[in-house]
């Protein structure tokens, strides 16, 4: 992996990038002063060049002598078993246990013998066998492992309690900064002043709370990698503004010019024109793809759009401020902190690239009423008014799976191949709020039965997809602003959560749900609820079936004539026009709607046919014995009696 003639490291999912600001992080976390490193803009993954160049993949290590340890990136939280520090972003670990070391410990491990007479006034042996350790230095922490112990005495210690190697650096007590120069700023190797906020000064972060520098007086404080390599106090940076800036290190309220968000601390101004920006929004891109839209958007120092509302938090937008917006959909504007976060912009810089234009329409129009969609070229589609069309369960859309029901479709001339007129308009290639990149629309003839990441039903039509995510049709079509039937005066908008909130179609926890933002409304639906089908048809009635949103405050109970099982009148169900049948909404439409009847679903162990539940008898499920009551059912290839009702009895199924 090259960039402009540099050798990068190869043990990394995302490109790096030569970089020099080492306050972007540390790798090792001994904060060497080294001037050099690589960058990943995509994950905030930082290495020092020379931890980088001279890291092997594979190590023995005195303190693990019986196993191998194996270069790898941080996951989670993670401590490094010796010194006890939290690992920054490479370790090396033990591929047959869980010992694991950080990249300083990996390199200078702890001596075998050591003396710290301040915590015992004897010398200390590092033990090469893993033991439960009663730690004498009082320290509070348990559990077991490598520990140090008195060849004298019955004591044993953690290895971070003893030995420090953090300290072994000799970084100066004291230090004269530029951006302090009243007072020398004093080495602290404990926890910040109970009056010091404990966050740097310069950049805001969360000091170490082993090392760093502070000035009591004014309650000044730097973190380690801003005293090794401090911001520049002033900078030329066209692509933030047309001034030179000047940083201002204090403490002091101030509005974000290139953001609009409030700062706290140590801002970039222009003393020109009175221009103020955070230091993280110094790189912010210039031009990105976001995944709520489907047009590049360009960062703009003055958005100009009064009353405008931001296309990913909907919240207002401070016109005076800069942001990001579509040239080619005026009002489109987004908050430069929105447009940049992790779940909607990938990463990429798009600025002097050329936007690549491409043919997303599914199909080519023969005639008024014919098309040649691209999923089925060998044959034209004839559009078929669903008007007076009777509702035909064994006739589906092979794109939905669902029947080809009262709207119109297209049906082809020479075969039974079939598209709602919605399904054939989904275009080939489209943004979603769920993914970063573009998702393509899959026809799934060669990948077999999926699971959609956004409702979780079983599916083999047609996907929108980008590696391993994959989105069925509905889903995937679903575009903000979202309008549903059951709430038709405000539209839905994904606005990722951190908790699960409950669905007002199915009364469950979920994560992934669409939302109302007017007010205090709070309705929610998850993509399951909003993606139910209006209208069915279902043997236990002779006239459609709609969807019911529920009956609020209902006194009466409510039996489902499928299953005989009572319904939560709070929950969705669906009932006929004279409100004689209610009926569960898994009931009328099973587990297995998702799967196109007469295809094969395959599974490592077995072929299983998907066939309808239209018998006159309903046959048994071969793992729970009762009969089969859903209106789709898996059978066991090549069997006559061997059938499966559920996914539940699927996942029992041998």
């Amino acid at each position: 992996m090259e960039s402009d003639g540099v050798p990068l490291p190869l043990f990394h999912e995302h490109p790096l990038l030569p970089w020099n600001d080492l306050r972007k992080g540390d790798c090792c976390g001994r904060y060497v002063p080294q001037r050099d490193g690589y960058y990943c803009n995509s994950c905030d993954f930082f290495v020092h060049k020379k931890c980088g160049d001279e890291i092997s993949e594979f190590i023995d290590h005195p303190a693990h002598p019986n196993h191998t340890l194996r270069l790898r990136d941080k996951f989670g939280s993670t401590f490094c078993r010796l010194c006890g520090r939290r690992i920054l972003n490479l370790f090396y670990g033990c591929m047959s246990c869980i010992f694991i070391v950080d990249l300083h410990c990996a390199k200078y491990p702890p001596p075998e013998v050591t003396d710290n007479f301040e915590m015992h006034p004897h010398k200390l042996t590092l033990l090469k066998e893993r033991t439960r350790i009663d730690c004498s230095a009082k320290c509070g922490k348990g559990g077991d492992g490598f520990p140090y112990k008195c060849n004298e005495c019955d004591v044993a210690f953690h290895v971070d309690c003893v030995w420090h190697p953090t300290l072994d650096l000799k970084h100066p007590k004291e230090v004269n900064h530029s951006y302090h120069s009243l007072h020398p700023l004093m080495l602290f190797t404990g926890p910040p002043p109970d009056y010091s906020d404990g966050k740097c000064r310069l950049c805001g972060r969360e000091v170490d709370k082993e090392l760093f520098y502070h000035c009591s007086s004014c309650n000044f404080t730097l973190d380690m990698p801003c005293v090794l390599n401090p911001p520049p106090q002033s900078l030329m940076d066209l692509k933030a503004h047309d001034h030179q800036l000047t940083l201002l290190p204090r403490l002091d309220s101030f509005t974000c010019n290139a953001c609009g968000l409030k700062g706290v601390r140590s801002p970039y101004a222009c003393f020109h024109c009175g221009f103020m920006i955070h230091q993280d929004c110094l790189g912010l891109p210039r031009v990105i793809n976001i995944n709520r839209h489907d047009h590049r958007v360009s960062r703009t120092s003055v958005l100009g759009i009064v009353d405008s509302v931001c296309g990913v938090c909907r919240k207002k937008v401070d016109w005076t401020c800069g942001g990001f917006s579509c040239q080619r959909c005026p009002g489109y504007v987004v908050h430069s902190k929105c447009a940049t976060r992790d779940d909607v912009w990938n990463g990429e810089e798009l600025e002097g690239l050329p936007e690549e234009e491409e043919n997303i329409e599914p199909y080519v129009v023969i005639d008024d009423n014919t098309i040649q969609h691209f999923s089925h070229n060998e044959h034209y589609l004839r559009r078929i008014h669903g008007n007076g069309v009777l509702y035909e369960d064994k006739k589906r859309c092979n794109a939905c799976t669902h029947p080809i029901g009262l709207q119109a479709f297209y049906g082809c001339i020479d075969c039974d191949f079939s598209l709602h007129q919605n399904c054939a308009e989904c275009p080939k290639k489209k943004r979603h709020v769920l993914h970063n990149d573009r998702l393509t629309l899959v026809t799934n003839k060669e990948l077999g039965v999926f699971d959609c990441f956004a409702c979780g039903r079983t599916y083999n039509g047609f996907m929108y997809k980008d590696g391993d995510m994959k989105l069925d049709v509905l889903c995937g079509s679903i575009s903000e602003p979202f309008v549903h039937p059951s709430h038709p005066h405000h539209p839905l908008y994904y606005l990722p959560i951190d908790n699960k909130e409950i669905c007002n179609g199915c009364n469950s926890w979920e994560y992934r749900v669409l939302r109302c933002i007017e007010g205090d409304c709070g309705f929610v639906l998850d993509f399951e609820c909003a993606t139910l089908p209006q209208v069915v048809k279902h043997r236990v009635d002779d006239h459609p079936l709609s969807l019911c949103y529920g009956e609020e405050g209902a006194s009466g109970i409510y039996w489902c004539d499928i299953c005989e099982k009572e319904i939560n009148p709070n929950n969705w169900f669906y009932t006929c026009k004279d409100q004689q049948a209610s009926l569960h909404t898994r009931c009328v439409l099973g587990d297995f709607a998702g799967l196109m009847p007469r295809s094969i679903a395959k599974s490592p162990n077995r072929s299983l046919e998907v066939v309808l539940n239209d018998s006159v008898t309903r046959p048994f499920c071969s793992v729970c014995k009762s009969r089969c009551m859903y209106p789709i059912n898996l059978k066991l290839f090549g069997t006559s009696e061997t059938y499966i009702c559920s996914i539940e009895c699927a996942l029992y199924f041998n």
